[in-house]
């Protein structure tokens, strides 16, 4: 009984929300893709249906056009309706977001699809892979590559490219500059046309990771690093270690490095050199723009080296200054370094500062050493110049009947102790190497103390 009560309300007695959501439910019924039910215009007993009767209530109500009453308008036929409400429905409508709640899904779902989609953003371009020359092709040095060494040149144009590769066509002359023959140490300027024969890169490795051989490298450049960052590597090369490869030699510095290529097939590069048997601080670029301008600093002089060494008497003045002029001898059996005149083909000025720290007994001492130049063996060559050569030198130690100090290991004592030069991104970088083994037990035989104040500091920088 109470059912039909609430059937036969009149329109002010429902409640407006009621109202208000009758009409969305059927549309919604209408709109989830069902078949419509058609409700019989009349009941078997000839009475108009109660849903009629409230649909002829509601549209006895005055409402305007899309559905909001007003008093001074009339409600069109349903077809009619429907077709304004299509047309009305398929306008694009503004993105912004309503409330949900309460709405039919079907509106819903037409506006979801209507929302306006964001283009995908453009991609990156892939850094491009250097193309492999198949024949002999003319390359121009642009401005960036002004001051490169030829080697530097082919390892930037041509990632991946091998060191034995690149000094292999440099010394059959198959790269040529502007014509002519060139060194890998030959500095190229803007403008210059080189000749590039066909190249064979190697090709990059794909694993998971290193090998054990690999990895116990990696471990060995890690317990030899003083100094690491993102642009520069230092490392206390040991004594007996070559910085690069030579004939016969397999296993070097410059070999080392190339378990630390980076995703895009570059190692760290040299940026100087020590001789094989010197230990100490070495220095090395992991980035072009850093092997750049650390090179430029050792061609302006920015850069400081610190060197000690053991040699045999006492040097008097106990401070000096050596200036020679010095030029390569080779013979069948070694090459060496000797003093030269000015104006001597291949003779080079080298000049180096030396001050002596301690003495022990008048029959060794241990000098602290600072090289202006950096030409090849010049520290050993200048100190045998003035009589005072280093001990356990095999190329430069010339005093007959000298007796080695009971305990002292005959193997050179030259320590590359110190380098101090400006960083690429701003600072200064100095790093300080320890005694090697062999002149840590030297030193501590003669009783010299390695923590002493080096005179050298106060040497001038030219």
């Amino acid at each position: 009984m109470s059912r039909r009560i609430k059937r036969t309300q009149s329109k002010s007695d429902r409640p407006a929300d009621r109202r208000k959501g009758e009409r969305p439910k059927a549309e919604a019924a209408r709109s989830a893709g069902a078949p419509a039910k058609r409700e019989p215009s009349k009941r078997p007993d000839g009475e108009r249906p109660r849903r009629d009767r409230f649909a002829g209530e509601r549209e006895a109500a005055p409402r305007s056009e899309f559905g909001r009453g007003k008093g001074d308008r009339v409600r069109a036929p349903r077809a009619e309706r429907e077709d304004r409400r299509d047309a009305f429905e398929s306008r694009e409508r503004p993105p912004a977001k309503r409330a949900s709640a309460g709405k039919p899904v079907r509106f819903g779902a037409e506006r979801a699809e209507r929302k306006p989609v964001a283009a995908p953003p453009p991609k990156k371009p892939e850094p491009e892979t250097p193309v492999l020359p198949t024949k002999v092709q003319t390359v121009v040095v642009t401005a960036d590559e002004n001051g490169m060494r030829v080697d530097r040149f082919l390892e930037a144009r041509f990632p991946g490219l091998s060191f034995s590769h690149i000094q292999r066509i440099v010394r059959k002359g198959e790269l040529r500059v502007n014509g002519k023959r060139a060194d890998s140490k030959d500095r190229l300027e803007e403008g210059q046309s080189v000749r590039i024969p066909p190249l064979k890169l190697d090709a990059p490795r794909e694993r998971a990771g290193l090998t054990e051989g690999e990895r116990k490298t990696l471990e060995s450049l890690k317990a030899m690093t003083l100094y690491e960052d993102d642009d520069v590597l230092v490392l206390n090369k040991p004594a007996g270690l070559a910085v690069q490869g030579g004939s016969g030699m397999t296993r070097h510095i410059d070999q080392m490095l190339e378990v630390m290529r980076d995703a895009k097939g570059q190692k760290p590069r040299l940026v100087h050199r020590i001789d094989r048997e010197t230990s100490g601080c070495l220095l090395i670029a992991k980035t072009r723009f850093a092997a750049t301008h650390l090179t430029g600093a050792f061609r302006s002089r920015s850069a400081r080296k610190v060197y000690w060494a053991l040699v045999a008497g006492v040097p008097k003045p106990k401070q000096g200054r050596i200036s020679t002029y010095l030029a390569k001898e080779e013979s069948e059996e070694d090459t060496i370094m000797r003093v030269a005149a000015h104006g001597d083909e291949g003779a080079s000025h080298a000049v180096t500062y030396y001050a002596v720290v301690e003495a022990s007994a008048n029959k060794l001492a241990w000098v602290s050493l600072k090289p202006v130049t950096g030409r090849t063996h010049q520290l050993r060559a200048h100190m045998a110049h003035i009589g005072h050569p280093i001990v356990g030198d095999p190329k430069y130690f010339n005093i007959e009947n000298w007796a080695l100090p009971g305990g002292l290991q005959n193997r050179l004592h030259l320590l590359a102790r110190r380098i101090v030069i400006p960083h690429p991104r701003g600072g200064v970088i100095d790093a300080t190497a320890p005694l090697p083994p062999h002149m840590l037990q030297s030193w501590n035989l003669l009783g010299l103390e390695h923590d002493r104040f080096d005179p050298i500091e106060n040497a001038p920088e030219e």
